[in-house]
């Protein structure tokens, strides 16, 4: 089971995108969900992460303020919202399932990856 993540383009900075996070063959509702992020020749980061319930949700401190993680209770769909994008959030953007029912920051507690979708932020 993999999810998929969608919604990334081109956009200008201080510009706006949504992506999405769909899972099929299964479900996560018990499950927290996260954004990572790579760009070329960096390592995966970790972007935003949301509990199971909705209720919890953990953020890098480079998008504090400026994203925004959801998820209708314990659904499968995931969505982050991108204001005030900067040409430092240009990557390739992933949505993995945790673990665990509460957010963490570690790669290592998701898993489900699926093909990412690419943000390019333009100065």
């Amino acid at each position: 089971v993999q999810l998929q993540a969608s919604g990334g383009g081109l956009v200008q900075a201080g510009g706006s995108l949504r992506l999405s996070c769909a899972a099929s063959g299964r479900t996560f509702s018990n499950n927290a969900m996260g954004w990572f992020r790579q760009a070329p020749g960096q390592e995966r980061e970790f972007v935003a992460a949301i509990s199971w319930s909705g209720g919890n949700t953990h953020y890098a401190d480079s998008v504090k303020g400026r994203f925004t993680i959801s998820r209708a209770y314990a659904s499968v769909t995931m969505y982050l919202q991108m204001n005030s994008l900067k040409p430092e959030d240009t990557a390739a953007y992933y949505c993995g399932a945790s673990r665990y029912s509460l957010p963490t920051t570690r790669g290592a507690d998701y898993g489900s990856w699926g093909q990412g979708t690419q943000v390019t932020v333009s100065s």
